[in-house]
């Protein structure tokens, strides 16, 4: 169901940013993987509202079903899309699941968008892999985690040589959206492997590729924002930064005013990094918010109900070619319509 105000109007929301993960015992290969998901389970802790706080079990593992009913039937989302990661040095399956991901999106039709993922050092069979992976799920976009382990590395730069030649076949692949994790280190990864200034030289080299750097580069917002009022094809994704609207608010406001002022509000798009926050709170908080005086006063941009909307979903449908109000019939006819609450 849209998500509605209390004014009566109605919100189309897609999720930008979630994951179906195992950060199980059973899956952890070593100490890096309990310090991985111990570190997302204090991010979860430390910034969720107290009502909303999972406990440790569900949330190492939580399974297809139950993000289903978080983020569609209690979290307003009308679609999800799916950003995995590999992480195949801290788990012995890895930390996402292609699969999963697929049969979750053809169970429940017009819901799922599911993205991929690649490393540049797997060298010409990744190519290859890519290319078999392309034509076996449909990727339209791509999550790029350039802080992953991968046996002596302990990063890449997307201006390496063989990042190139990976971007160049996802443009001849057609895989035009590449979403990169690009904001708070997680333990126990490098933090300057998610630096974003790559950003910069990758954008300009292929401007027909759409980088969607996500967690605008926290720390280095104002990196972040240097480079994105430049390159034109370069987005905000909102994870991580939006959950801070509950315990900081005033960091908040300074954030999505900064991104308002320096990209507009058709480059930032919504995404809850589900399963570390759940939507329904964040979308709440979102649409209620309102900039400080002082804040708005000073950088002068428009943060109404329109800006949100294109922000909650109309962004991101630019760029994966959905028809919203094509998307809304189709979706009323789904087998979820008539659970999701009202």
């Amino acid at each position: 169901m849209l998500y509605k105000t209390k004014s009566g109007e109605e919100i189309f929301v897609i999720d930008s940013h979630v994951a179906i993960w195992d950060g199980s015992k059973e899956n952890q290969l070593n100490i890096h993987g309990e310090q991985f998901i111990s570190c997302f389970y204090d991010y979860h802790k430390n910034l969720s509202p107290e009502e909303y706080f999972w406990p440790r079990e569900k949330f190492e593992k939580y399974g297809s079903e139950t993000l289903v009913q978080d983020v569609i039937v209690k979290g307003y989302a009308d679609m999800a899309i799916f950003q995995p990661v590999y992480l195949k040095e801290f788990y012995k399956k890895g930390f996402g699941d292609f699969d999963v991901n697929d049969a979750l999106s053809k169970k429940y039709p017009n819901r799922f968008i599911c993205n991929g993922t690649l490393d540049p050092r797997h060298g010409e069979h990744g190519l290859e892999n890519l290319e078999a992976m392309k034509l076996k799920y449909g990727w339209q976009g791509i999550k790029l985690y350039t802080a992953d382990w991968y046996g002596d590395s302990k990063g890449y730069k997307l201006s390496d040589p063989w990042s190139q030649r990976y971007l160049q076949k996802c443009l001849d692949l057609g895989i035009k959206n590449i979403h990169i994790h690009k904001g708070p280190t997680v333990t126990p990864l490098n933090r300057d492997a998610f630096d974003v200034a790559d950003v910069d030289d990758a954008a300009s080299t292929f401007p027909e590729l759409n980088f969607i750097v996500e967690h605008v580069g926290l720390p280095r917002l104002e990196d972040f924002c240097w480079i994105a009022t430049q390159e034109k094809n370069v987005y905000g994704g909102l994870a991580v930064a939006i959950s801070l609207i509950h315990q900081r608010p005033r960091y908040f406001a300074e954030i999505i005013s900064e991104l308002l002022y320096w990209l507009d509000e058709d480059r930032i798009l919504f995404g809850s990094d589900y399963g570390i926050w759940e939507p329904k709170w964040l979308i709440e908080k979102f649409v209620d918010f309102e900039l400080p005086e002082d804040i708005q006063q000073e950088t002068g941009v428009t943060f109404d109900l329109n800006v949100k909307k294109k922000i909650l979903g109309g962004n991101a449908a630019r760029l994966y070619n959905i028809d919203i109000e094509a998307q809304k019939a189709k979706l009323q006819k789904c087998e979820l319509a008539s659970h999701i609450m009202v």
